[in-house]
């Protein structure tokens, strides 16, 4: 269940990175905001590039988040996976520039 819900919120911030003016804030809040929603805090999300009104037309845009499984594990003390980080990364073509224009 975590892993899809971390997919989602790296395709929610993939999708606000690659609009025109966005910024590195603006994508992590998204993320941080899906998964505080399914009750997941703590994760790591980084934008590529950052920040991501820097890439130009056709270029992709990476969300990446990641959290150790031990901040989402159910168990008291998880044995087998207690080390492990969780990640999800979405990649989405920027489809345009701004111009700088009003």
């Amino acid at each position: 269940m975590v892993q899809q819900v971390l997919t989602n919120a790296t395709r929610e911030g993939a999708r606000r990175a690659v609009l025109d003016g966005s910024t590195t804030s603006e994508v992590q809040t998204v993320v941080n905001d899906y998964l505080t929603g399914a009750n997941i805090t703590g994760a790591t999300v980084t934008v590529n590039p950052d920040p991501p009104n820097t890439a130009a037309f056709g270029d992709p845009e990476t969300v990446t988040a990641s959290i150790p499984f031990s901040n989402v594990s159910w168990l008291p003390s998880p044995m087998y996976l207690g080390s492990t980080n969780m990640s999800a990364q979405s990649v989405m073509r920027r489809e345009s520039v701004s111009t700088g224009g009003s």
